[in-house]
Parts: C-alpha cells; structure tokens; sequence
C-alpha cells in the first residue's frame, strides 16, 4: 500500500492507495478520529452501491459508527440542484450533526455531489472520499467539490478538503473498458502538465493499464495523485498554478455540456479538449508535432481525439461563454509549451479558440 499526503497545513490529508482497504474503511475511520456517536451518510450510486455499500457498512458497523446511505442514480445528471436537495433532507431525517460526516463511496459525480453537501450542511462538516473509478483518483484529491447547472457544468461549488481518500484498487476490476479508458485520460493529464517521462510511461504501459494489471495501475495512480498533492500543497484555491490542472477542460466542460451530460465521459470529452489545446499551443508557437504526440498519447489508451461534426461550433462557444474561465472578452486556457511543460494563459481570443474547435472537426 502506498500513502501521499496533501500538504495544506493543519488540514493535511492522506491518500491511501492498496488492495483490500475497503474492508479496513473503520479502522481508518478510527484512525482518523471520527465520532462513533453520531451518525455517518455514504452517498453512493445505483452501480457502486450494489458491488460495494455493503462491504463498506459491514467494515464500518463492525469497527462501532453508525451509517446511513442515500443512493443516486449513476451519471452526470445527478450532480444537480434537485439531487443535492435530496442528499440534504437524507443528512437531516438521518440526524447528522456537526461532528457527522459524509462519505463518498463512488466515481467522481458522487464526489463532487457528497462533498459539495459535506460543504454546505450545517456551513461544512467532515467528508471522507473513498473513490471507485479512475478518474476519481483525480477528482478525488484537493477539494473542489460542486454541482452542475444546465447552462454550465461545476458552476456552483465550493473547496472542501476531506480528511482522507481511502482507495481501493480492487474496486476499479469490475469497470467497463469505455471507463478506464475515460478514468486513464486524467492520469495521461497529470503527465502532460508535470511530467513528459510519465506521460510518456502511460502509452509504454498503455495494455498493462488498459487490462487493470494492479501493479501498474498502482503506481499510475499513485504518480498521477502525487502530481495532483503537490500542485494542491502550492495553490489550493486555484489563484494561480492550480489552474494547470484544466488542461483540456475548457473545451471538454463545454462538450458535455451541449452533448447532454453524459453522452461524453468526462475523460473523453477532456481528451478532445486536450488536443484542442495542443492546437492552440502550436498556434501561439509550440512544436507543430506537439499536436501529433498528444494525439498518439492518448490514442495509445483508445480515447476519443476529434470532435463530432454534428456539435454546433456556436452552440459550443456558447457554452464557453458560460464557464468560469471565460472574462472580458477572453478566454483563459491551460497551453501546452511541450509534453509535460504548459502555461496559463488569460488573453486567447474567443476567435482563435474558434479556429481551433472547427480544426478538431477536420480530425474526425
């Protein structure tokens, strides 16, 4: 097992990444000091919670916490208005108190639902991640939580740190493959921004991961997680540095946004996005074979790199407009220099990202 640790002062936290760790949820609960008196919510969903609600109960009952659960259908939708109104009433009619938490036992919608209610109930209580996809190993680590309104994905939120991520390998087994690939797109991300050798790594071991070989996939998420700790640890409340973290997102938050949430994964639509970047780093100078690597890169782990002709570039761009990276005019966009090396850029003409989204249609 391996153990990170965000480093944020007196709200540091760690990430445990093993085999089996689901089954020791209450001994890590006690290690951590949360109350056996008041009572615990896991938030989960109609896929995770069959496979895995009960053997995490069972680990919790037999270590002395009480728990109650509230499931949420599977999918981009139930990061809503509506359903976080649902987990609110949960957390009341289960009589949660300051000293309660709330768990996350699934994907990152679960998370950042779970942890946006863990923020907000009762002005922020504890709030525990125990992630069960790869792409959680993203969204799990640094805090930012929130949902989604129609008009623009993760448009209200909050950073609420939780007090610790329990990842068990075992649960990414009985993924379907579109997944993993969606889930690896956030790990070849991490690379890109930080590190070209791990980057690089992913597509060396690009079936090793695909075929969730754990020891590989381990030490993927660990290093992906690592990257994440330390980019949280400098700029936890995204004033600077932390923004690298979007790379591709500007694009991508805007595709599953008019695709209809949930027509694209979140790490497909990201690795779209991603080559619209590389295209617009090339633009504004970068190696014109940077957009062929990050293509190769991420076909090597079968995600999308082109974006379907039938997506409406001004309905797009629109959606753009919508997101919080968009300020008088310009577009702020997370650009590749090379692989493993990107800067932020505030002033990308709503024109010039425009070329871009028509070129990523030529791809297809």
């Amino acid at each position: 097992m391996g153990t990170l640790i965000v480093e944020l002062g007196d709200r540091s936290y760690p990430i445990h990444i093993g085999q089996g760790l689901l089954e020791q949820a209450g001994v890590y609960f006690a290690r951590h000091g949360m109350s056996r008196k008041s009572p615990h919510l896991i938030i989960s969903d109609g896929n995770t919670a069959p496979l895995y609600l009960n053997r995490l109960t069972d680990s919790l009952a037999h270590s002395g916490y009480k728990v109650l659960s509230f499931i949420v259908q599977p999918g981009e939708k139930s990061k809503s208005l509506s359903v976080y109104e649902e987990v609110i009433t949960a957390a009341i009619e289960g009589g949660l108190d300051r000293s309660s938490s709330i768990v996350a036992l699934g994907g990152g919608v679960v998370g950042d639902l779970a942890g946006f209610a863990a923020a907000s109930y009762m002005r922020g209580i504890r709030f525990i991640q125990i992630p069960t996809t790869i792409l959680a190993h993203d969204s799990s680590v640094g805090g930012k939580v929130g949902i989604n309104h129609p008009l623009a994905k993760n448009m209200i939120g909050a950073f609420h740190q939780p007090e610790l991520v329990l990842y068990d390998v075992n649960t990414l087994l009985t993924l379907p493959p579109r997944e993993v690939s969606a889930g690896l797109a956030e790990m070849l991300k991490h690379g890109l921004i930080w590190d070209a050798d791990f980057a690089r790594w992913c597509q060396e071991h690009a079936d090793s991961l695909l075929a969730l070989e754990p020891e590989v996939l381990e030490y993927g998420l660990e290093k992906g997680c690592a990257i994440k700790a330390k980019v949280v640890s400098q700029d936890e409340r995204e004033n600077g540095l932390r923004a690298i973290l979007n790379l591709g997102h500007t694009i991508g938050h805007a595709i599953e946004a008019i695709a209809g949430y949930g027509t694209f994964l979140h790490g497909e639509a990201i690795s779209i996005g991603m080559v619209g970047s590389a295209m617009l780093g090339v633009r504004l100078g970068a190696d014109p074979s940077l957009v062929e690597e990050t293509r190769s890169l991420l076909q090597s782990l079968r995600l999308p790199v082109a974006l379907p002709r039938e997506l409406d570039t001004d309905t797009l761009m629109g959606a753009m407009m919508h997101d919080k990276k968009f300020k008088e005019g310009s577009i702020t966009f997370v650009v590749p220099l090379s692989i493993g090396q990107v800067e932020i850029r505030k002033d990308i003409p709503a024109s010039l990202v425009r070329e871009v989204v028509e070129q990523l249609k030529e791809e297809e």
